[in-house]
């Protein structure tokens, strides 16, 4: 039997050396996380059952019996998920917790009673934290727990050397008190706000849904319904179901908004095909769900084309107000949509429109639009497209998906990728591409709307994740070639506007002069501008000088004027 001293210098260097690998070690599996963690587990465990005094045993005792059963239950379960390993830990932390509020309750020393209270308070709110949000606080937690056995283990190291005198016991006390203050400081705000923010998408009403007739031609109108919110003066709108095509040619359905002038003129009226930038790729991130569904940078340049006499058709795609999975930066599925919205709005009861049809489309839209160019004489030869506008276009997607594994963020756009090419492609894998420690909050944060108040847990996970998420680079392997088939590299045989800021952090202004180069030698007529100054945003603000030149760019279409490229500027 050890004497006392030590006792309290073993649990110090035993306590140091978890919480140094808690803290620094960069865990590559949660089983090698889950033996760490039960390890620190224990050791506060075993602390709190020596220091036990016998008067007052057992609330201590049942508080650190539970962690140490806790760790035990992790050390002798291998293969444990990462939602297990927070549940064991959150249930050891909660009884602990609880122990801890009952001991201040009925304690003597002003000082320890206080401490008490505040241990077991932070230890609540970190299990709270670690149930509520598990994909990311079992990793910070171990982390916060490392740097605390490091400090417990130093204090237990202290008083091995010195003793127990009362001075010491006194400097002891004081030292705890402070550590739990500190500990209460982070673990609570930390617990409100995994609870504040970890919300669902909210879920369409039944207008997304419908009986799908796989029997129905693709760009049939299904429902419509007139639209009020956010609608701009002297314009009306609609939303529509419609019926279309994945990417394999199964039939889906597709939600779209339709905005017109209030009062019609006579005659067809030109209609521009809005595909719209990343929302989501869950039920919920649907742009005719969002609260104003026509801001500038949602469907830019709509209150021109309405002063003008035309009419803009907005998809939704499928998937994020509809049933999915949606075909985020997927060509076909995208294009499809697209075009069939305009069939669709073909049939919104006193509306005519024109044959001829002009796309428009921003990041992910500006794909879209890019392959609406594409497919449509092969696909929808009905809808006569004139012309493609693409805004900062997602056009390279594999010096993107290399891009996205450096930018700050990455990860929360490449679980868009990796959550809708794994649905769509057999040969995707979605657990080949992710470590283990990265799937739980990825698969999360594509469950995810950009337009939700728990997109900030979704950057916050995507910045505690860092740029190594990943098990293989996602440009490569069976990702990698579906990424390679869908980058729209194909020659258009219709006109194109490609604009491009210079000062975007998130499309390589120089991969998108390569695109545009590409473009212009397969013999596509392509007008490339870059704009200095402006990023992936405000390259679609309403004063944007992109806007007013895909403006002008598209009147020449509508006139039927001969398009001009700059290709030989290079």
């Amino acid at each position: 039997m050890l004497p006392p001293r030590g006792r309290d210098g073993a649990l110090g260097v035993i306590a140091v050396g978890t919480g140094v690998v808690l803290a620094l070690r960069p865990f590559d599996s949660v089983p090698v996380l889950a033996v760490a963690i039960a390890v620190g587990l224990i050791v506060t465990g075993a602390a709190e059952l020596i220091r036990t005094p016998r008067g007052a045993a057992a609330l201590r005792v049942l508080g650190g019996t539970a962690l140490v059963v806790s760790g035990a239950v992790l050390l002798v379960w291998p293969g444990l998920s990462i939602f297990a390993v927070a549940v064991v830990t959150g249930v050891g932390l909660i009884v602990w917790g609880i122990a801890h509020l009952a001991e201040a309750a009925r304690g003597d020393d002003a000082v320890t009673r206080v401490t008490d209270a505040l241990v077991g308070l932070s230890a609540i709110a970190l299990a709270v934290a670690a149930l509520s949000w598990p994909g990311v606080t079992v990793f910070a937690a171990a982390f916060v727990c490392g740097l605390a056995l490091i400090g417990f283990g130093l204090a237990l190291g202290y008083r091995a050397v010195r003793g127990r005198r009362e001075r010491e016991r006194t400097a002891h006390r004081r030292l705890r008190l402070t550590a739990a203050v500190l500990a209460v400081c982070v673990t609570v705000p930390f617990a409100v706000l995994a609870i504040g923010l970890h919300r669902p998408a909210p879920a369409p009403d039944g207008f997304y849904s419908a009986p799908l007739d796989r029997d129905a031609a693709p760009g049939t109108l299904l429902r419509i319904e007139p639209f009020q919110r956010g609608v701009p003066p002297g314009a009306q709108a609609w939303r529509i179901l419609y019926t279309t095509t994945r990417n394999v040619g199964e039939p889906a359905l597709a939600s779209a908004l339709v905005v017109a002038p209030a009062t019609l003129p006579a005659g067809p009226r030109p209609v521009v095909a809005w595909a719209h930038g990343t929302t989501g790729v869950t039920r919920g991130c649907a742009i005719s769900l969002l609260p104003d569904p026509f801001a500038d940078t949602v469907t830019p340049g709509l209150p021109q084309v309405i002063s003008n006499g035309g009419v803009m058709v907005a998809t939704d795609y499928i998937g994020l107000g509809t049933p999915g999975p949606s075909p985020y930066v997927i060509g076909q599925g995208e294009a499809r949509s697209v075009l069939d919205s305009v069939r669709a709005a073909r049939h919104v009861p006193g509306l005519r429109l024109a044959d001829e049809t002009t796309v428009w489309g921003h990041s992910q839209g500006g794909h879209a639009a890019l392959w609406s160019g594409i497919l449509a004489p092969a696909y929808a030869p009905d809808v006569t497209v004139n012309g493609v506008a693409a805004l900062a276009p997602a056009a390279d997607l594999v010096g993107l998906a290399n891009d996205l594994t450096t930018m700050t963020g990455g990860p929360l756009l490449a679980s868009y990728v990796i959550d809708s090419y794994s649905r769509a492609y057999p040969d995707v894998k979605y657990d080949d591409y992710l470590k283990v420690q990265s799937r739980l909050p990825m698969r999360a944060m594509a469950t995810r709307c950009l337009h939700e108040p728990a997109a900030t847990v979704s950057v916050i996970e995507s910045l505690l994740l860092g740029d190594d998420p990943y098990a293989q680079p996602p440009a490569q392997g069976p990702l990698g070639r579906r990424l390679t088939e869908n980058t729209p590299s194909a020659r258009l045989a219709v006109p194109v506007f490609i604009g491009q800021g210079a000062a975007d952090p998130l499309i390589n202004p120089q991969g998108q002069q390569k695109f545009a180069a590409a473009q212009c030698a397969a013999g596509t007529s392509v007008d490339f501008h870059m704009y200095p100054g402006l990023t992936h945003m405000s390259v679609v603000e309403t004063e944007s000088p992109a806007i007013t030149d895909m403006l002008t760019w598209t009147r020449a279409r509508l006139e039927g004027r001969p398009a001009t490229d700059n290709c030989a500027a290079g």
